[in-house]
């Protein structure tokens, strides 16, 4: 059965016509065009799709679009110039980058909650999200990074 689903997405509703069962990724993606959330597994296990909902960093290939209806859910694509995001860009964390969204919004998520984590409370964050090129040591450097910027430490 298809339904019409408000969802809340990067401040704005938006209504999905697509059945209550449908992975909310795939509303993001093919309904609303948002293609900052990569498809990795499609079973929660690889990071590359994360976003938040209600705050929380999710995996939205495994969050129906029925259970997400009265969250509030924020793509890569509704942050801007966020400390993570330049601090990303300040130490060229990326390689090829697919994974690079999902491991944005984990940081993002994180340091909502910890404003100035351990180096360990970072790689328990991260560890989970998978970079295929290994680019860890650079991830981790640009939470750090992220933790003084957001704290005025040019």
């Amino acid at each position: 059965m298809v339904g019409g689903y408000r969802l809340h997405v990067n401040g704005r509703r938006q209504v999905v016509d697509v059945p209550g069962d449908t992975p909310l990724l795939w509303a993001l993606r093919d309904e609303l065009g948002l293609t900052g959330p990569k498809y990795g597994c499609g079973v929660g296990a690889c990071g590359a799709c994360v976003s938040l909902v209600d705050g929380a960093a999710a995996r939205p290939c495994v969050r129906t679009v029925a259970d997400s209806a009265q969250a509030r859910i924020t793509t890569i694509e509704g942050i801007h110039d966020h400390p993570v995001q330049q601090a990303w860009l300040e130490l060229d964390v990326a390689q090829c980058g697919y994974c690079q969204p999902g491991q944005i919004m984990t940081a993002v998520a994180l340091l909502a909650r910890i404003p100035d984590p351990t180096d360990a409370q970072i790689v328990e964050a991260l560890r989970d999200n998978v970079c295929r090129c290994g680019t860890y040591p650079r991830i981790l450097a640009a939470v750090r990074r992220a933790a003084e910027i957001a704290r005025g430490d040019r």
